[in-house]
């Protein structure tokens, strides 16, 4: 099975948004530090998910969210495949609140590699700073990074 989820780094002043996922122990992500996203429902593009989830999650809507890449988890949880929209954006109203998930925080750029984050995340955080769009795979097992596979479409 696979299921469409959509991620977005959203930057202001030099800092990136992040949700520390501490709410609920069963989480896959429980005590990583992650972007803002999620499923994509039934008829929705992409797009209107990254911005229904941006909004639930942090109450802020984003304006013009960058499409940057697309990556594929092959049977990253309970035996289902994951491909992830990759997003960007700088354009936003409103004000932060409170998320279900985890613990939103601005954290400066230059310490985002120093969070508890998933080692592919760690990965697709660098191509983001080096190329305008991309694809790639990226493979677990048991939570252990074990083989990535990159195509850069733009540099």
């Amino acid at each position: 099975m696979i299921r469409v989820f959509t991620i977005c780094y959203i930057e202001h002043e030099g800092k990136t948004l992040m949700l520390h996922r501490i709410k609920r122990k069963d989480d896959v992500h429980y005590g990583k530090w992650i972007g803002v996203g999620g499923k994509v429902e039934k008829g929705e593009s992409p797009e209107e998910c990254i911005i229904r989830e941006v909004k639930e999650e942090t109450g802020l809507t984003i304006e013009n969210p960058k499409l940057r890449g697309i990556l594929t988890f092959p049977n990253f949880v309970y035996d289902e495949d994951r491909l992830v929209f990759l997003y960007s954006a700088k354009d936003f109203k409103g004000e932060i609140r409170n998320c279900d998930e985890g613990d939103l925080h601005w954290v400066h750029n230059d310490k985002i590699l120093d969070l508890n984050l998933w080692k592919g995340d760690r990965l697709f955080l660098e191509w983001l700073k080096k190329y305008k769009m991309f694809s790639g795979k990226i493979i677990y097992e048991n939570g252990e990074l074990m083989d990535y596979d990159l195509i850069v479409h733009e540099k």
